[in-house]
């Protein structure tokens, strides 16, 4: 379960991130994953929780965001939304097509809480 490692990075990012702002709270913190990425949302989410249980940060919540299969077509420049794993362009059936989204797993966002203010977001903290 490669889940458990991918949450302890995002731990690590936060921890790496709160750095910069010293005294926050992680509130929230924000992750792009892709349809591809391999990447079983419910069992990171569990190891996540798992992970902050009985911590002091066990109220920090993690936002996964599933990004969609997306490619172009170098034929005709159509960018689409791959369904049903049909790589070929739907505008002119071309086959020859580049992944442009859904492989990635990225760090998007995190809301820290300062002196009681809430929901000051950190974008693509890492």
């Amino acid at each position: 379960m490669h889940e458990l490692s991918i949450a302890e990075s995002i731990l690590d990012a936060v921890r790496k991130e709160l750095v910069n702002h010293p005294g926050a709270r992680p509130m929230r913190v924000g992750l792009r994953i892709g349809e591809l990425a391999a990447v079983n949302v419910d069992s990171l989410s569990f190891c996540f929780e798992a992970m902050l249980k009985g911590t002091d940060w066990e109220s920090l919540q993690l936002d996964a965001r599933v990004c969609p299969q997306r490619r172009v077509c170098k034929d005709c420049g159509n960018e689409f939304a791959v369904a049903e794993y049909n790589a070929c362009c739907p505008a002119c059936a071309g086959s020859s097509t580049t992944l442009t989204s859904g492989d990635e797993l990225d760090f998007d966002y995190l809301e820290v809480e300062t002196d009681g203010t809430p929901a000051v977001e950190v974008k693509g903290a890492e």
